[in-house]
């Protein structure tokens, strides 16, 4: 399977944690060639992201970090300021989550390499949109979750803010980064280069928006914001006599199927909950009949029943029983191979199909320094050159 549509493109990934490695990533998944560019004291996401046999790649990294070559340069010295030069000459796309001080600081934000080549693509992944008055604030994905108001859901539905357990700002940052750079590859032969800034916080207000401002989004308002629904207490999984259950139905014959089967056929006449419009109107009963125990069977012969009735219904995983589902064993979401350093890994193949068949999965995640000589080589410094770099501490080398 060869699906490589940007195997003529050069990433240059200034990026660390999450949001930018996503992006990056992804674009590695299409055949980009990702050169990474680490700091001597390494990106934070290697020890961050949890235990590894070395320390020094955990599950978070191996997994967001597959493909990419790496570099390892101290940018505070000049030798590393030459090679970050030659990396952006050579570079299509340029990817950063530094802030934008930071990256004036040592001469490569946007500004001053379009100054120098027109033709780049710039992509800067930001916490706050930086010409609003949050522009340049530290931000973690906790933080972005928090000021777009996804505790808050938790806290209009359960009196408790919570996070959602899960980076999901940084991974959906990431993959709308990623669309983005390739829109603009599609139209650089037109347009040349672009500097496209992707603001975490304004990206999740308006996916929080999208779906809350709901009866707002009318002038005059015809309600109070919230998908009434989503808000639901009654809104989660349901119980049965071993576990949970996720079952949701909406159409008005998926609703007389399930109150058949779950043995509330009464319930179907009644007016409250006999069409979408009167569900919608009685939201509140409506999700606390249909979110109440179903303790009479287990969680498989529940799905048994819904799945002959035709319902949406999945078992409730955990973190223990999803990568044991028989549906991503029988796909082999997760393979395993040997890392340089770690021993025996798991890998996350890419849930693409393309013309029937997987997308391969690229190298594992390297050490950091791991091709710090070979990026010299292909940027034409000469081996005496390179140790020069090596001794005077500009670059940094893994000895494999």
């Amino acid at each position: 399977m060869n699906f490589q549509p940007l195997k003529s493109i050069r990433v240059l990934d200034l990026t660390s944690v999450v949001v930018g490695p996503a992006a990056t990533w992804r674009l590695g998944q299409y055949g980009a060639e990702i050169i990474k560019v680490e700091s001597p004291d390494g990106d934070l996401m290697r020890g961050l992201g949890g235990q590894s046999p070395t320390g020094q790649h955990s599950g978070t990294y191996l997994h967001l970090n597959r493909g990419k070559r790496n570099i390892c340069l101290d940018l505070k010295t000049a030798g590393a300021q030459l090679v970050m030069q030659r990396l952006i000459a050579q570079a299509d796309v340029i990817v950063a989550n530094m802030r934008p001080k930071a990256l004036q600081k040592l001469g490569i934000d946007a500004a001053t390499v379009h100054q120098k080549y027109p033709d780049k693509i710039y992509c800067l992944l930001t916490g706050f949109g930086t010409d609003g008055p949050y522009g340049g604030f530290p931000a973690y994905d906790s933080v972005v979750q928090a000021a777009a108001g996804i505790p808050g859901l938790s806290l209009a539905r359960d009196g408790v803010p919570r996070y959602m357990p899960l980076l999901i700002c940084d991974h959906v940052v990431g993959e709308i980064a990623a669309g983005a750079i390739m829109a603009a590859l599609l139209e650089r032969q037109s347009s040349g280069g672009r500097t496209i800034e992707i603001p975490m916080f304004e990206t999740m207000a308006a996916f929080v928006l999208q779906e809350h401002l709901a009866q707002q989004s009318f002038v005059p308002p015809v309600g109070p914001a919230g998908d009434r629904r989503l808000l639901s207490p009654h809104n989660m999984p349901v119980q049965t006599s071993d576990g949970f259950v996720a079952v949701t139905i909406n159409t008005d014959q998926q609703v007389r199927a399930f109150l058949q089967v779950t043995g509330r056929a009464a319930c179907a006449d009644d007016p409250r909950f006999a069409t979408i419009a009167a569900r919608a109107d009685n939201v509140a009963a409506w999700f606390e009949l249909r979110g109440a125990a179903l303790t009479s069977h287990s969680t498989a012969e529940w799905l048994d029943i819904f799945r002959k009735a035709d319902l949406a219904a999945m078992p409730c995983h955990t973190l223990q029983s999803l990568p044991a589902d028989p549906h991503l064993q029988a796909v082999g979401l997760i393979a395993y191979e040997e890392h340089p350093t770690e021993g025996r890994i798991a890998v996350i193949r890419s849930s693409l199909r393309v013309d029937g068949a997987d997308v391969p999965t690229r190298s594992p995640a390297a050490p950091c320094g791991w091709d710090t000589r070979s990026v010299l080589n292909d940027l034409c410094f000469s081996t005496a050159e390179t140790e020069t770099l090596i001794l005077e501490g500009s670059a940094h080398e893994h000895h494999h």
